[in-house]
């Protein structure tokens, strides 16, 4: 990294957002660096400094906790995004005026946000572009003066992460001395961290694999077996490889850690909440209900919206996310869309190599 960044390795490392993932995160820093939280309730950042316990668990006493953007920018150089996507736009444009070209920018996001024109609502956009689609690095470049942005990517379920149990996650950014210093500052012997330029194509398999795993979580529910989850996640596989490749991702990032390996992981975990989601569907909640009582956001529900929109607009199909769209938004029922789809008539088995 530069002399700026380099002679500032002593600072504190900023984590934004207290959630499970954000706290997981800020845990695994701590072991190196001192640590500062942003989060908006006030409550969590007097229990963090306080009690050094975050939702009455402890956590290192090297961890503090400010709600102050300017506060954290200014201590901080290196920063962890880690907040759903519905706010993120929001908290980005909140941090931009304390945000300056030497900071670095890693997020954590599995989440697209949307740039329509004359306040048009996602709801009411029958077509959406490429254009309008934003992954959040693209937000970081628009509406900050940061350069160097990275995302973090993989099989990482914070309930895990908490454990210390083994993982591995992907740096991904243009700038390798931003995933030089990534896998610096995350790297341990239970924690790998893989490098890849493919910054796109990274945040979008995260994104796109949270589709599957509604799905799965419903196969899930409606009590099919392994052969069926297998069919799943395999054409689950070959959907975000043409869902990815449609916006700008490589084939080469879906089928490694952050693709493959988090569907994988996604699809077979209780802990997931977009697996709990399609569980919760096949038993028979409704949708309204599932997202009133979930603690936090399914990242999954509104990219599956997302994607249907774009589809519109393309030649492609996706037949698992076009059924799963029913089943969320038009009261399809969820056996019918299975049955759908082992009708569906895919002629080859691999398509894209």
């Amino acid at each position: 990294m530069d002399s700026k960044s380099s002679s500032n390795k002593s600072k504190p490392i900023g984590v934004v957002g207290a959630g499970s993932f954000g706290a997981a995160i800020a845990i695994m820093l701590a072991k190196r660096e001192r640590v500062i939280i942003y989060a908006r309730k006030e409550a969590v950042i007097h229990e963090i400094n306080s009690s050094h316990t975050l939702y009455g668990k402890a956590i290192p006493e090297t961890i503090s906790a400010t709600s102050s953007p300017q506060e954290i920018c200014e201590a901080c150089d290196f920063l962890f995004f880690m907040i759903p996507s519905s706010g993120f736009q929001e908290v980005t444009r909140s941090f931009a005026p304390f945000l300056f070209p030497y900071h670095v920018i890693i997020h954590g996001t599995k989440g697209l946000c949307l740039n329509l024109p004359n306040g048009l609502k996602l709801e009411s956009a029958r077509k959406i572009k490429r254009s309008q689609i934003m992954t959040m690095s693209e937000v970081i470049l628009e509406e900050t003066v940061v350069v160097r942005v990275g995302c973090l990517a993989g099989p990482n379920l914070s309930k895990e992460l908490r454990q210390a149990q083994p993982a591995a996650t992907v740096v991904a950014s243009k700038y390798n001395e931003v995933i030089l210093e990534g896998q610096r500052l995350l790297r341990s012997d239970k924690f790998q961290v893989y490098g890849n330029s493919d910054i796109i194509g990274v945040e979008l398999s995260g994104v796109l694999k949270n589709i599957i795993a509604i799905a799965a979580g419903a196969l899930a529910g409606l009590g099919l077996g392994e052969n069926a989850k297998g069919l799943l996640i395999s054409r689950g596989m070959v959907e975000m490889i043409h869902l990815g490749n449609a916006l700008g991702g490589s084939i080469k990032s879906v089928m490694g850690l952050a693709g493959i390996g988090d569907l994988v992981a996604t699809c077979n975990s209780v802990h997931s909440r977009n697996y709990t989601v399609g569980y919760r569907l096949a038993k028979g909640e409704k949708l309204s209900e599932i997202i009133a009582d979930m603690e936090e956001v399914a990242e999954g529900i509104n990219t599956v919206r997302i994607m249907r929109a774009f589809l519109e607009s393309t030649d492609l199909r996706a037949p698992i996310t076009e059924n799963l769209y029913k089943v969320l938004f038009e009261e399809l029922p969820i056996g019918d869309a299975l049955q759908f789809l082992m009708k569906y008539p895919f002629n080859v088995d691999v398509d894209f190599v």
